[in-house]
């Protein structure tokens, strides 16, 4: 990507409330940023958008959009980047097959989702489609390592504004349930590889080879994994479960990331829709089968093909009666926990009912204590020890709490479990072996059929990067730093070889600890409990778990996190927060054209665009946009101008108009630059006066249905009628 065709900041085009958001603040954005002669512009990485660029073939001229990703892709890999990334869908198989037939009803012509390919055309189809699903976005734009923490304001503001928190007690009988064994926790094998090297995966059966993957390369100092989990161990332990859930009179859940894990993760899930409906499987299999029912789906597409099937209706009734209560996505709709693989996911489901005090909704619209089914051991435990802690020592007071930051470990795709090109569902018994150029069998597991067998890897640049990066932040802190890091597990005995070195050469060894996943929760417990701060050094999938967790309790809400990836070749990637609720906000907005989501983690990823930028290209203007927007953004808390939740009260829209007049009027008295100063008191000026004009026509369209003119596809002049609808203002801002 030329240079000349980048704008200063790069502002990604999403999906689903961050996008609705966008559209009322990326005007008010560009508008100020001109002022400094600053551009910004966007890349398109929504789900709809990587499906037109996907399938270019298929679509007329007009119709053809550029691959913005694979754009950014390179962009991420140049000092020049600055990149400020909303929350994208990871999408799960419903949701790509939504987004597709939203897109053929607007005359796309793209190819429908071949969910049992039979042709070596539908094979191909589906391969690209695959390329589409799950966490596709962050692997290719994260090439540097993540440090998300909560920004100074916000974490001042929940400690003096807590949120409500749901009482734990040491009767309750939430806990998580883990498979015994022979999961991927228990069978994980690891190796750092000496010299660079190129493998091939293959199954060994009594029929002969099948090659898996070929041509997988690795750099010298890579770290390579490789697991499996039983399927007939999963099976078991399901069937376990249910029956032990149902004598202890609970809530059944079951809480995986069939979005980030876009592979395994399914599979798992439709192992639970089956173990769920076993009765039914077994006396209607083969009905089932022939219309096409694909338990990895969920229950609710499962339901839709079977509903004119009174016979099998009536079974699936007569199994459910049987059956503990389910915790519900939906109980007034009668969403279950396995209708959508989606609609639960584990890094927001698993902190809400940890702050709801372990409880969560049944179908009869009550809350009630849960079985937390999370099969797999590799961080299970930290799920299992929080409720643990929490019973012991009731709910943590978000008034008094310290802060747990995290430095994660993910550039170059470190440790894309699920996600990764290299998980299978093993076709027939076998074994399956990792096999170097050389000859050398780096792995090997003996499996069954339907076992779910991955590998992963991380590479040395990051890992270094992620320990020299954990080092910095411990030293400009001074917080407690504990590498969340399992020795008897067998990767992360290999990353501690490269930890210990770099700590030891660095003359600080006594300022880290390391510990493994429950340890380590319980001891980030007991530290923020005292008010004290510790910083959470892990790898990727942790991560991703953690930068909800710990803010969920804090914060009530990742969504307002400060995310800084400081790309390993000097750009920067300033990532928004989380986006598991934004369903949820697009409902309410269709239904109430009340938009709920809070751009606080724009706010934040916007200043430190700007004060990176000041720094990366010397412009000092830009340094006095981003101070201008920490005092808007502190404004916003200060002051109480984040959304409401509920219709009739302010909202996004809201939000965005005071963010607006607290930036103006920092810049009208800021004395660093007296042309921005200038340029911005009547801006400043011109809000204020026009304050209760705004609000109202604001607040005018709510309570009323609202056309964006599509979900994963909005019409841009709709969905700027409904989330610019003050005159008032867009006169002001232009």
């Amino acid at each position: 990507m030329a240079n000349t065709s980048t704008p200063d900041i790069v502002y990604t085009k999403v999906d689903e409330a961050p996008e609705l958001a966008s559209a009322s603040l990326l005007p008010i954005i560009q508008r100020f940023a001109s002022a400094a002669g600053i551009s910004v512009g966007t890349k398109d990485i929504s789900l709809a958008g990587r499906i037109l660029a996907t399938f270019p073939e298929n679509l007329t001229e007009e119709q053809r959009i550029p691959d913005d990703l694979a754009e950014l892709g390179e962009l991420v890999k140049t000092p020049e980047a600055n990149v400020i990334k909303l929350p994208n869908i990871s999408a799960s198989v419903p949701q790509l097959v939504a987004a597709i037939e939203e897109l053929q009803s607007k005359g796309y012509a793209i190819p429908d989702y071949p969910e049992t390919p039979s042709t070596d055309e539908e094979m191909a189809v589906r391969a690209r489609y695959d390329t589409i699903k799950g966490s596709a976005v962050n692997p290719v734009l994260r090439e540097g390592n993540s440090d998300r923490r909560a920004a100074a304001a916000v974490k001042k503001f929940a400690q003096n504004n807590p949120h409500r928190m749901g009482e734990w007690k040491a009767d309750s009988k939430t806990r998580v349930a883990a498979m015994p064994g022979n999961d991927f926790f228990s069978n994980e094998k690891s190796a750092t590889l000496d010299k660079a090297a190129t493998a091939k995966i293959v199954l060994e059966t009594a029929d002969g080879e099948i090659v898996l993957k070929d041509g997988v390369s690795y750099p010298a100092g890579t770290v390579v994994d490789a697991t499996f989990m039983s399927a007939a161990a999963l099976d078991a332990f399901l069937a376990d479960e249910i029956e032990k859930t149902k004598a202890e009179g609970v809530l059944f859940s079951l809480h995986m990331k069939a979005t980030m894990m876009k592979v395994s993760d399914p599979i798992i899930f439709g192992h639970a829709v089956k173990a769920w409906l076993a009765p039914v499987f077994e006396a209607h299999g083969a009905k089932l089968a022939e219309l096409g029912v694909n338990p990895n789906q969920g229950l609710g597409a499962l339901l839709d093909k079977v509903k004119d099937e009174p016979e099998i209706m009536a079974a699936i009734d007569a199994v459910t009666a049987e059956r503990p209560p389910m915790y519900m996505v939906d109980s007034d709709r009668g969403i279950t926990n396995l209708h959508v693989p989606s609609d639960v996911i584990i890094d927001a489901s698993m902190p809400a009912l940890i702050r709801a005090g372990g409880k969560g909704w049944g179908p009869d619209g009550n809350e009630g204590d849960a079985v937390c089914v999370i099969p797999d051991n590799s961080y299970a435990p930290v799920y299992d020890e929080a409720i643990k802690f929490f019973k012991a020592n009731g709910a943590l007071n978000p008034a008094t709490a310290g802060t747990v930051q995290n430095l994660g470990l993910m550039a170059q795709k470190a440790e894309e479990y699920g996600s990764h090109p290299t998980t299978f569902e093993i076709s027939q018994a076998g074994t399956v072996k990792m096999i170097l150029d050389d000859g050398t069998v780096l792995h090997s597991h003996e499996v069954k059929a339907g076992d779910i067998w991955r590998s992963a890897s991380a590479r040395k640049a990051p890992i270094e990067d992620w320990v020299n990066l954990a080092i910095e932040r411990q030293k400009a802190t001074g917080y407690r730093a504990i590498f969340w890091l399992d020795a008897d597990r067998a990767h992360d005995a290999e990353l501690i070889e490269y930890v210990k070195p770099i700590l030891e050469a660095k003359g600080v060894t006594d300022k880290f600890e390391i510990m493994a996943p429950r340890e380590a929760t319980r001891a980030s417990l007991e530290t923020i409990t005292k008010g004290e701060n510790t910083i959470a050094i892990t790898g990727n999938v942790l991560r991703d778990y953690l930068t909800d967790l710990f803010p969920i309790l804090e914060l009530a809400t990742s969504a307002k996190m400060l995310s800084i990836v400081k790309l390993m070749n000097g750009g920067g990637l300033f990532e928004t927060g989380a986006g598991g609720s934004a369903p949820k906000h697009v409902q309410q907005l269709h239904a109430e054209n009340h938009l709920r989501w809070d751009s606080l983690g724009e706010f934040c990823a916007l200043g430190e665009s700007f004060k990176f930028l000041a720094d990366a290209k010397n412009n000092p203007r830009a340094r006095v946009l981003g101070e201008a927007v920490e005092e808007a953004t502190q404004g916003i808390l200060d002051h109480g101008r984040s959304p409401s939740r509920k219709v009739g009260e302010p909202d996004n829209r809201d939000s965005h108009y005071w963010f607006a007049r607290y930036w103006a009027e920092a810049l009208a008295a800021q004395s660093d630059d007296a042309a921005l100063a200038e340029e911005f008191a009547p801006v400043a000026k011109a809000l204020a006066e026009n304050e209760a004009a705004i609000v109202a026509e604001l607040a005018a369209p709510q309570g009323k249905p609202a056309d964006t003119g599509g979900y994963y596809t909005a019409d841009e002049a709709k969905l700027a009628a409904v989330m610019r609808p003050s005159a008032t203002l867009n006169g002001i801002i232009g």
